[in-house]
């Protein structure tokens, strides 16, 4: 089994933590979206809209991160050979999917300093062309990503397009501070797939700096992300990437990257 990931991406992070809380065996492959790795073809020929993550497991191959968290529950079931371990509840599952509503993609690009998201912006679009002309059978595919680009750029342009994501955000979280005020954890007693799926939202709050705003006040939500980071999961997926100076370090070495190809121009 192969997955194709990467420590920044927030969906990368759910189907890790599920992997890892399941104990299922992979081999792991870094692709990393800031430096336009997940443009190279081989990449896009797997997932040709370029995302994160791609799990293969001999020819089948799932980028949709439910759909991942669902098969490697099956998997884990199969590999125990005990009939009576039941996969996700309907109760996990609702979660599952409102969590999964919310996109962080606007959410996060809007609370980085614009001259580095632009800088980074136009990078990849130069990637996106030189990919293009070294990949002409997959020039469909390149010139609709490239197209994404621009909208992105656009759409970061429109203050409703931030305050809806935090409208959604807050109704989200605010969900969860009721629901962990009954219980322990998103979907009961018991740490479940829910879970898997909130942590990162959380640590992507975390990484922002925007835990008074939006984790702290809750303080339901507060207990329950102090309690979550002391799991052994987390502590290997998001912990050791950015866990105090270490998300500098994760950032940085990315950012170096970008600022030399840009100046040598390779693409």
């Amino acid at each position: 089994m192969q997955l194709y990931h990467h420590p920044f991406d927030l969906d990368s992070q759910k189907v890790r933590l599920a992997l890892e809380e399941k104990g299922i065996d992979y081999t792991s492959h870094h692709v990393n979206p800031i430096t336009g790795k997940n443009l190279d073809s081989s990449f896009f020929k797997m997932n040709p809209g370029g995302r994160l993550p791609v799990f293969q497991n001999g020819s089948h191959i799932i980028y949709k991160t439910i759909d991942v968290i669902q098969y490697i529950e099956r998997i884990a079931v199969f590999s125990s050979g005990c009939e009576n371990i039941s996969s996700s509840s309907r109760e996990v599952i609702e979660w599952m999917q409102k969590i999964q509503e919310w996109d962080p993609k606007y959410f996060s690009l809007f609370h980085i300093p614009e001259k580095y998201r632009t800088y980074v912006s136009k990078f990849l679009r130069r990637v996106v062309i030189a990919r293009m002309s070294e990949s002409p059978e997959l020039a469909g595919a390149y010139h609709r990503k490239l197209k994404e680009a621009y909208q992105t750029e656009e759409k970061l342009k429109e203050e409703d397009v931030l305050r809806r994501s935090k409208e959604h955000l807050n109704g989200l979280l605010d969900e969860a501070e009721r629901q962990l005020s009954e219980t322990a954890y998103l979907a009961g007693q018991e740490f479940t797939m829910a879970d898997v799926m909130l942590i990162p939202v959380l640590a992507r709050l975390a990484v922002l700096d925007l835990e008074n705003e939006y984790i702290t006040c809750r303080p339901n939500v507060a207990e329950y992300w102090v309690l979550v980071q002391q799991r052994p999961s987390y502590k290997k997926v998001i912990g050791r990437y950015f866990d105090g100076w270490k998300r500098h370090k994760t950032l940085l070495k990315s950012w170096c990257f970008v600022r030399i190809r840009s100046l040598l121009k390779r693409y």
